[in-house]
């Protein structure tokens, strides 16, 4: 198996020569992958340009409105806005419903027509299909799954199992 890198038209938060690349295999609904946010998002404040995150979809069959949150994400991503998306959708997951995507839009500067006609023609479908049959293939089977440097993690996505992941390859 080749080992995971950023690839070209990659959503990265960080830099891309960072010395750790964390790639995520996430789901917009999983309360795993909610879990883990706070988490990356604490390890990337701590050490900074050290560690580029990268965030791929894997939205999973189980989870209704978690193919919705993907196109929504990449609708807000067609206008520069991805990371400001993901961060809502994780932040506000328990209350989320595809009839607040408009709202969150909204609060987040987008274009709404843009994003609207983007959601309605599935513009980002065929990105989101091919990120997940790409995670697949590299072993994500369920979300998150993370490559650490390339390599895939097996552990929790609590706090304590992926700062130690992450603290062992600084």
């Amino acid at each position: 198996m080749s080992q995971l890198q950023i690839a070209e038209g990659d959503h990265v938060r960080g830099q891309p020569g960072a010395d750790i690349t964390i790639i995520e295999y996430g789901d917009f609904q999983c309360p795993y992958c909610a879990r883990a946010y706070p988490t990356l998002v604490e390890l990337q404040h701590r050490y900074g340009e050290r560690i580029a995150l990268v965030y791929r979809h894997l939205p999973l069959g189980m989870h209704p409105f978690a193919q919705g949150a993907a196109e929504a994400a990449e609708a807000a991503g067609a206008q520069g806005k991805f990371w400001e998306m993901h961060d809502k959708l994780f932040e506000y997951q328990a209350q989320m419903s595809p009839g607040q995507l408009p709202l969150v839009a909204q609060e987040l500067g987008l274009d709404a027509a843009r994003f609207d006609a983007d959601l309605a023609a599935g513009a980002h479908r065929e990105r989101i299909r091919a990120q997940a049959q790409e995670g697949k293939t590299a072993g994500a089977s369920g979300t998150p799954s993370f490559f650490i440097n390339g390599e895939r993690y097996h552990g929790d996505s609590d706090r304590e199992s992926l700062t130690a992941a992450v603290e062992k390859y600084l």
